[in-house]
């Protein structure tokens, strides 16, 4: 392979020099020095590159194929040359294929081709460009924002960039795959199924995208509608317009159609509305709609129904609903009725049956005083019918309150920037709607509420606090103050523990919140990274291993109670990979001369503060150097090369620099530059002319220029000219010199020196007037200066503008942007002048104002209306103009909008100006009304009226008016007509003196220029004989009692206005008051009849009827019941009586309330067999002649039937025993019961005490009764007594298990022993599921709900009176935790051909378990392994024993197990997979490492290559906690690379895809940075091959005076850093260390690999022997270690180096039969040196030969149950006097350890590690 692989290096050598000579054929003509074999020629034919596929961009992990054609060479054997961006590819086909294509493959692809020794032209290159594919998008293709089932919806998968692409598409909505492959993913008809949040990716060839973001599609059920109406009552009054609109909530952005139900509102294509314009009941109904859009219909709405109905009943409020008053006050009591709220009423009031003169629907008071309480009620009118009278609402007039000021919260320390709130309580005013004013003013709002919020309080919000209340026009006094502090809140500092800014990755930091001042306070702490939360509420946060996400800028904040400190200052967290250092030269050129002093500088950047150490080298050689400055005084060319650096802080070593090279070089010819490099130069700017030697750099130059005026000796490198001049213009050269030696003279270079430009202002756009908001930009230019890169400096006034380009944009011009303006120009250090100053001017924009002409706000429809827009200050401007109505925009761009009006152009008119892109505001609204011409009304004064009719008396004086409501600013002419008949009279009123014969209907209509109102409609006038009184009396009771107040009122119907004169009398007597009052205090001598007559001028009326006024004396009667119980109930018999006391001898009649009571004439006794109706209370009252007593008041309630309750004190009666029944009548406090018992439906007996004993079982109940005739309660629920037996049930499980898990069957089961008899059975339980009462209770999948006690009992079913007692209780445990079998492995490093063992253990091992055995098929698509990767191994399939023994093992492999019992079978969950290793390298699957050792630093780079003939890999490690890692998620190729740390200590194999493993390695992890790790190979050694060991530190990898051990014994003790084996024999096995400057490595087992066999048949059967004597020898150590209980040994354990936890893992000897175990998880490696007897008898040191055998240590104490086995071992090494050259090694089987439960002694130690056990024996006699 070796010279395959040079043939191939000379073959791409040879190409590269053909292909490169191809270029410059010119050469091959020109050199005739060369030979004819030499010089080749092109070949007539270019080739062509191209690319497949052909796609403009290549996305990363596609494949892609660069080929290579010939036009017309199709024939010839060609051999091709390629190259990438001019760097050759060794690559010699004529397609370069890249499989999984990267972005470091982009570049430029060329190729050449030859034949024999002629090779084409390079073709022309072709460009691949490799991008990161695109992320798709998926959007939602619809017009709707919300989508209902049934609805069409398109999802569409978009990919930005790669259009021209043959996408295959795969969508998934949720983490469910859909079948399309389209871009589209239409869905017909939506369902609620189809919500979800979609994504999807792109496939291009065998190349996949990332899946898209999610985009979420929401369907909805179609929405449900709503009917409402308007106005929005459902009962309205015949006559009356009502609309009914259809409402879809939530669907408002769609076009809907609408279909109404009933069917008679549908119209083709209706709307949603539907306007009744005169209800009739007949309207009256259910109305309901649906909606459809598209095609789809919603569902019908609910119905709503419309109701016509008269007029209801009104109800009394107050204003507002406050139900105390305070003096002083304004209150309003309204009169509403309800659901006639737009009917036009007239009202009717009274104030505890007092009327008040009121006819509007509310009655004011102002000021009220305690004289206003009482008790108001109304009535309504709406055309001739009155409604009836409301019911009383109380007003009650109170003193009023001090209200108390409290601050929430009520801590004595607030702090600024915190929330306070100040309230205001009125104690007693809780129901009253308030508002509030406070001390101090700045507190007051206009209305202010109770609760004043501080949201951030300040200092200056400190001070006393008072308030008053105020409800309407009425204040209550002033608060007591209350005094609020506010100091400055703490503010938060972020610290960092330690305090460096740049933390490195895997270091610990400590964040910490600190409140300065805020120490006593209870503080919660929020932190955030950047502005994201982090959840940590205390006042630290500790990142222990930090990493790059972890970096940021940290803040945080305090809260107390609600209120949050401000946030802290930020502090920003670096952390940073370890930096990678620079190298510098200084001087920094690359090309030095000899003898010049160079420093070669490592540099670390963000790591200055940390204290480095360096380590150097050149090219591949370290210079010994620890500085990071390297100088080397006289450099030569030997000193030229590649220099790197790299540097350690702490252990962390950082990577090596990028390579700068220090070349040394002879100078060349000078160049000339100018600086700056303009070719045109203003006078007075500074230029330097510079003389450069490129390669030149780093020598001593002196410089020579050209013209000679420049030299002014010793002349430097640059000749600056501070302030050029024209005289400064012309040609410049220069040469250089060093010692001696001159260059030759550069090439000249040209100055050209002119006059500076003069910088000019305009504006843009260029109007003098601009307004604010609109864009202007000031524009700076500069005449023949357009080629010079400029800044330019701007000023308003005299005051800098910060913009330094050519143009000032003012984007939304203010009045602050006015001003002059005025610039210059910069370049470099030069000024121009300041350009002159141009003046802008900005001033705000005007604000139009519409007017209507004629100026009149109500317009009649017909009339002509100018609509007029006018910008004041805005006149000479070309102005557009735009309209609107309401929001709606109308057409008209002119200033003025003429129309002949329609009530549809009514509405709010507003107008605003446009100017280029900028628009005025809207100007304020002017409302237009246009209505139809106004009908008149015709009102008579005086206005003593009826509805629709007057009346006006004989003789009397009436004025008629004509009122046009709304026409009130217009001129109107009048015309008059009296039935059909016009009079005279044009003006607006018209005056009757001494009407008489002027009955009749009076209407009238106006004019307004030439057009008349409609006549309005007739008011009647009629002329009659004054009317007639009647008497009232207030309150209206014709029965009073002595002392009352009663108001008797004279009332003139339908004359309430006029103004009368009254004359009173009682019975014929007349009484002088002359008002229409008469209010009296009774007495006996008031009572009579009351009439009245009026007087208004000089007539008067007719006397009214008389009206009777009866007075009560001060009699009060009692009513009594009988019988007089507390409680009666429905049923029984009941007498009311009525008695007078004192009253005997009187005749009297009764009158009882309720009414229903009273027969006349009425007796003083009632006689009731009562219902519930029955109960209320009731009164009764006397009358004897006109004389009333009081009346008398009782109570009777009536419950329903009531219902006997019967306990018992058991329900069986027990052997010999009695029960003990009560029976009670609830509530306990009703009287008077017998009780009435019963058994299996019969009598039983009678007794008054309610208690009563029973010694028989059988079916009980019992009822209650009282009085005469009997009344009798419900009879009881039955309560069954049984009668024990003396059999008693047991209550069994099958199977008899302590536990079973969730899902297994088992059956509960209660059996009775003894007799015959057939029962029934009865069960109780506390769990959730109550059993069937069989004999047998099956519990087929038994889960947590089943867990619980279970007992029974028997019913004999010849006598189910009889039953047994309860059984005992069983307890039945459900777990429904599903059990894991634990799996252990025996040995775990495998020896060719032994044995495995594995033990599988679960929680209840005798609970009849069966075992099922598996390997493990790895599958390199899952993370774990699944049951579908697990194959049955042979044979094992449901064994009895938990142990399975594997013969002939050779390969790492991993196995698991499961156990199953029942019937059907239960099975367990499958173990955690374990694994037996192998180290042995074989052909199929192995494992690499690189570098070759087993112990590592940290963060060392160490490569895991797996190699076999697989495509896929994984890297699986065993950790030192027990756990199973897949080690990279994404391999390169075959390799894993890791960055080691302590906790990748572990054993690491491959897996393929094919499911093979390979062989296992041990790696070990250093975690003491200043420890040494020992260099010794990860493989077994072939024996006979040389190895050498070595010790490394991590910062010196070569170390000296190195101590070597093997298995613990100092095998080399010299100079030698090397431990050096130059033929390894089976003997050389075994652990190393090593032990540099007082520091020792950890151990690691080096396994030597036996070739072939190596023994005679006479040294076979000297190992036999040996091996004989060595079992007899061990058995007779174990009989002592069984008498002495272990204490044999003599133990010394040694543990690993380095931190408590690690472990060291062992290589294994394939070809050996011995078996080293590996680390058991988390525990410590104990080696035991067991020695009794050292023969050192010669005083020799040497390492004896040693021999080691398998010893199986047995369970020496007998039923003693063990722990489950561990992957521990014992390994012995016995010292023997053999002469044996090989070892053999004994792996000593610890027995398994004991339950806690037993007490038969303690397993040993050695347990839970792996033991390695040195026994040294004494030598046997003659030895």
């Amino acid at each position: 392979m070796g010279h395959s692989l040079l043939c191939m290096m000379g073959f791409f050598l040879l190409s590269t020099v053909i292909c490169g000579n191809a270029e410059d054929n010119t050469t091959h003509s020109q050199d005739a020095d060369k030979s004819e074999e030499e010089q080749t020629t092109s070949v007539p034919i270019k080739p062509t590159v191209t690319l497949q596929p052909s796609w403009p961009q290549i996305y990363s992990g596609e494949t892609v194929t660069v080929r290579c054609e010939i036009q017309g060479g199709e024939g010839a054997q060609w051999t091709y040359g390629w190259r990438r961006d001019q760097v050759n590819i060794g690559e010699t086909s004529s397609e370069y294929r890249i499989i999984t294509v990267s972005e470091s493959d982009s570049g430029g692809y060329s190729c050449c081709v030859g034949r024999s020794s002629s090779w084409t032209e390079w073709s022309d290159t072709i460009t691949l460009r490799v991008i990161a594919p695109p992320k798709p998008t998926v959007t939602l293709q619809h017009n709707w924002p919300q989508i209902y089932s049934g609805e069409t919806v398109t999802v569409r998968c978009e990919i930005q960039g790669g259009e021209g692409a043959q996408w295959t598409y795969e969508w998934r909505r949720g983490q469910s795959s859909i079948r399309s492959a389209s871009s589209e993913y239409r869905t017909i008809s939506a369902t609620e199924s189809d919500s979800g949040g979609y994504s999807c990716r792109g496939r291009r060839g065998s190349s996949w995208t990332e899946w898209s973001d999610i985009t979420t599609l929401t369907v909805l059920p179609p929405p449900k509608l709503t009917v409402i109406l308007q106005p929005s009552m459902t009962q309205i009054y015949s006559g009356e317009t009502v609309t009914v609109r259809c409402e879809i909530q939530g669907g408002e952005g769609a076009q809907w159609t609408y279909e109404w139900s009933p069917a008679k509102l549908n119209t083709h294509e209706t709307s949603s509305e539907y306007r009744i314009i005169r209800a009739t009941e007949s309207d009256s109904g259910g109305y309901s709609c649906r909606g459809k859009r598209s095609f789809s219909w919603t569902k019908w709405s609910d119905i709503t129904t419309l109701t016509v109905l008269s007029p209801p009943k009104p109800t009394v409020f107050l204003q507002h609903d406050w139900p105390q008053i305070y003096s002083g006050e304004t209150v309003t009591v309204r009169c509403e009725i309800q659901g006639g709220e737009g009917a036009q009423w007239t009202y009717e009031w009274r104030r505890d049956h007092s009327n008040i003169g009121s006819a509007s629907s509310e009655y004011r008071t102002i000021r009220a005083t305690e004289s206003d309480s009482g008790g108001y009620s109304c009535r309504g009118k709406r055309s001739s019918s009155w409604t009836e009278w409301s019911d009383i609402t109380t007003l009650t007039v109170l003193c009023p309150p001090k209200p108390t000021v409290t601050l929430q919260p009520s801590w004595t320390q607030i702090y600024s920037g915190e929330t306070v709130t100040v309230t205001c309580e009125i104690q007693g005013g809780e129901g009253a709607q308030w508002t509030y004013e406070w001390r101090p003013d700045k507190l007051n709002k206009r209305p202010t509420s109770n609760n004043y919020r501080i949201i951030t309080v300040t200092q200056s919000d400190s001070g006393g606090y008072s308030c008053q209340g105020r409800r309407g026009s009425f204040y209550t006094q002033w608060s007591d103050s209350i005094t609020l502090t506010v100091s400055s809140p703490p503010k938060p500092t972020v610290t960092l523990q330690p305090s460096w800014t740049q933390i490195y990755r895997g270091e610990t930091v400590t964040v910490r919140c600190e409140i300065q001042g805020g120490e006593g306070a209870q503080w919660t702490y929020e932190w955030r990274r950047g502005h994201s939360n982090i959840g940590s509420a205390s006042r630290e946060y500790t990142i222990n291993k930090v990493t790059e996400s972890n970096a940021g800028e940290y803040s945080c904040r305090g809260k107390r109670s609600f209120s949050w400190t401000k946030w802290s200052d930020i502090t920003t967290l670096t952390v940073l990979s370890p930096p990678k250092p620079t190298v510098t030269l200084q001087p920094s050129w690359t090309q030095i001369y000899r003898d010049t002093t160079v420093t070669v500088r490592c540099e670390i950047h963000g790591g200055e503060r940390a204290q480095w150490t360096y380590e150097w080298r050149r090219g591949q050689k370290n210079i010994p150097e620890t500085s990071s400055v390297y100088t080397i005084n006289r450099v030569t060319e030997s000193d030229g090369g590649g220099y790197s650096c790299r540097a350690t802080r702490s252990s962390s070593w950082t990577e090596w620099s990028d390579i700068t090279t220090l070349r040394v070089t002879v100078p060349i010819k000078p160049t000339v530059t100018l600086q700056p490099s303009w070719t045109q130069i203003y006078s007075g700017e500074t230029v330097t002319v510079r003389c450069e030697i490129q390669g030149g750099e780093g020598a001593q130059w002196t410089y020579e220029w050209r013209p000679a005026k420049l030299n002014t000796p010793p002349t430097s490198s640059e000749y600056t000219i501070i302030r050029a001049t024209e005289s400064d213009g012309g040609g410049y050269s220069c040469r250089g010199r060093a010692d001696r030696f001159f260059t030759e003279w550069s090439d000249i270079i040209t100055l050209t020196v002119s006059s500076p430009p003069e910088p000019t202002v305009t504006l843009h756009p260029s109007w003098t007037q601009i307004y604010s908001g609109e864009a202007v930009t000031v524009r700076c230019e500069i005449q023949g200066g357009e080629g010079a890169q400029w800044m330019y400096v701007w000023r308003r006034g005299q005051i800098n503008i910060h913009e330094t380009s050519n143009e000032y944009k003012i984007i939304t011009a203010t009045e602050s942007d006015r001003g002059g303006y005025s610039c210059i120009g910069r370049r470099g250090s030069f000024y121009t002048q300041w350009s002159d100053s141009i003046t802008l001017t900005v001033s705000s924009p005007p604000k139009p104002t519409v007017t209507l002409q004629p100026s009149w706000t109500q317009i009649y429809s017909g009339e002509t209306v100018t609509v007029r827009c006018e910008i004041q200050g805005g006149e000479g401007a070309q102005w557009m103009y735009e309209w609107r109505r309401g929001q709606v925009n109308i057409r008209p761009t002119s200033r003025e909008y003429t129309i002949t009006v329609t009530e549809s152009d009514s509405g709010a008119y507003s107008c605003r100006g446009r100017r280029g892109s900028f628009y005025t505001e809207w100007s304020k609204s002017i409302t237009l009304t246009v209505s139809s011409p106004p009908k008149p009304t015709v009102f008579l004064q005086p206005s003593w009226t009826r509805i629709y009719s007057s009346v006006i008396y004989s003789g009397e004086t009436v004025t008629v008016r004509c009122e046009i409501q709304g026409g009130e600013g217009a001129q109107w002419t009048y015309e008059w007509r009296r039935g059909q008949v016009n009079i005279r009279p044009t003006s607006i009123k018209y005056t009757i003196s001494r009407a008489k014969s002027h009955s009749g209907g009076y209407s009238c209509r106006g004019r307004r220029s030439s057009s008349w109102t409609e006549w309005s409609d007739i008011t009647t006038l009629t002329v009659l004989p004054p009317p007639k009184p009647t008497v009232t009396l207030q309150p209206s009771w014709t029965q009073m009692y002595s002392g009352d107040r009663v108001t008797v009122r004279c009332e003139i119907q339908g004359v309430e206005r006029a103004q009368w004169t009254y004359e009173w009398r009682r019975g014929q007597s007349s009484i002088h008051p002359t008002s229409s009052v008469y209010t009296i205090t009774v007495t006996e001598s008031d009572g009579g009849g009351y009439s009245c007559r009026g007087t208004r001028s000089s007539s008067w009326t007719e006397w009214s009827d008389i009206t009777t006024l009866k007075v009560t004396v001060p009699i009060e009667p009692t009513v009594t019941l009988q019988p007089s119980w507390t409680q009666i109930y429905s049923g029984e018999t009941v007498t009311v009586r009525c008695e007078i006391q004192g009253g005997e001898g009187a005749q009297w009649t009764y009158e009882w309330r309720p009414a229903k009571l009273s027969t006349p004439p009425t007796s003083n006794e009632y006689r009731i067999t009562v219902t519930q109706s029955d109960s209320g209370g009731y009164s009764c009252r006397g009358r004897r002649d006109y004389v009333l007593t009081y009346w008398s008041n009782i109570r009777l309630t009536v419950s329903s039937k009531p219902k006997a309750e019967l306990r018992a004190d058991r329900t069986a009666v027990p052997v010999g025993g009695s029960v003990t029944l009560t029976c009670s009548v609830s509530p306990s406090s009703s009287s008077g019961w017998k009780y009435y018992w019963y058994r299996d439906g019969k009598s039983y007996e009678a007794v008054t005490n309610g208690e009563t004993s029973v010694s028989e079982g059988g079916l009980y109940s019992c009822r209650g009764g009282r009085g005469e005739p009997v009344y009798y309660t419900e009879d009881s629920e039955s309560v069954r007594i049984d009668t024990t037996v003396s059999n008693r049930p047991v209550v069994t499980l099958y199977p008899n298990w302590s536990e079973i898990y969730r899902g297994e069957t088992i059956t509960v089961r209660c059996e009775i022993h003894g007799g015959d008899t057939e029962w029934d059975y009865e069960w109780e339980t506390n769990s959730t599921i109550k059993p069937p009462n069989q004999t047998e209770y099956r519990i087929r999948s038994a889960t947590s709900s089943n867990s619980g006690n279970y007992r029974c009992k028997g019913r004999m079913k010849s006598s189910q009176h009889k039953t047994t007692e309860w059984s005992d209780s069983v307890t039945l445990t459900v777990s429904d935790n599903k059990p894991s079998p634990v799996l252990t492995v025996s040995p775990s490093w495998l020896s060719p051909g032994a044995s495995v063992t594995l033990n599988c253990q679960v929680e209840h091992p005798s609970a009849g378990w069966s075992f099922y055995w598996y390997k493990v098929v790895p599958d390199l698509k899952t993370y774990n392994y699944k049951s579908s990767s697990y194959e049955l191994l042979p044979d094992g399939s449901g064994t009895a024993q938990d142990s399975y023994i594997i013969h002939g093992q050779t390969h790492t492999a991993g196995y698991v197990c499961r156990a199953g019992r029942g019937d059907p079978e239960y099975h367990t969950d499958h173990s955690q997979p374990k694994f037996v290793w192998s180290a042995d390298v074989h052909s199929a699957a192995s494992l690499t490492v690189s570098p070759d050792r087993v112990q590592h630093f940290t963060s060392d780079s160490v490569s895991l290559t797996c190699e076999g003939n697989f495509t896929e890999w994984r890297v699986r490690k065993f950790s030192e906690d027990g756990q199973l890692y897949s080690v990279c998620r994404r391999m390169t190729g075959s390799t894993c690379n890791i960055y080691t740390s302590k906790s990748d200590t572990g054993v690491y194999w491959c897996e393929s895809g094919s499911g093979e493993f390979s062989s296992a390695v041990n790696i070990t992890v250093q975690n003491d940075g200043n420890g040494p790790i020992l260099v010794s190979p990860v493989h077994p050694v072939t024996e006979g091959a040389s190895v050498s060991l070595s010790c490394s530190l991590k910062t010196q990898k070569i170390l000296s005076n190195v101590f070597f051990y093997h298995n613990d014994k100092l095998i080399q003790n010299d100079t030698r850093g090397e431990l050096n084996i130059s033929a390894v024999s089976k003997s050389d096995e075994g652990f190393y260390k090593c032990q540099y400057s007082g520091r020792e490595s950890a151990q690691s087992w080096m396994s030597v690999k036996v070739t072939g066999p190596s023994s005679s048949p006479v040294w076979l059967m000297v190992g036999l022997v040996c091996g004989v004597s060595l079992i007899i020898i061990l058995l007779l150590l174990l009989y002592r270690c069984r008498r002495s209980k272990y204490s044999c040994f003599t133990r010394s354990i040694q543990s690993e180096s380095h931190s408590p936890g690690s472990s060291t893992n062992h290589g294994v000897n394939q070809d050996e039969t011995h078996v080293y175990d590996s680390v058991h998880p988390g525990t410590n490696n104990l080696y035991e040196s067991v020695m009794p007897v050292e023969d050192n008898r010669n005083g020799s040191d040497e390492h004896q030969d040693v021999t080691y055998a398998l010893i199986e240590l047995k369970n020496f104490e007998k039923k003693r149950k063990h722990h489950k086995p561990e992957q521990s071992a014992v390994y012995s090494e016995v010292k023997t006097g053999a002469a044996e050259d090989s070892l053999m090694y004994a792996e000593v089987k610890r027995p398994k350890k004991e339950k806690a439960k037993k007490k038969a002694g303690k397993s040993s130690p050695a347990a839970d590690a792996a033991v390695y056990s040195e026994v040294t024996l004494g030598s046997f006699p003659g030895q």
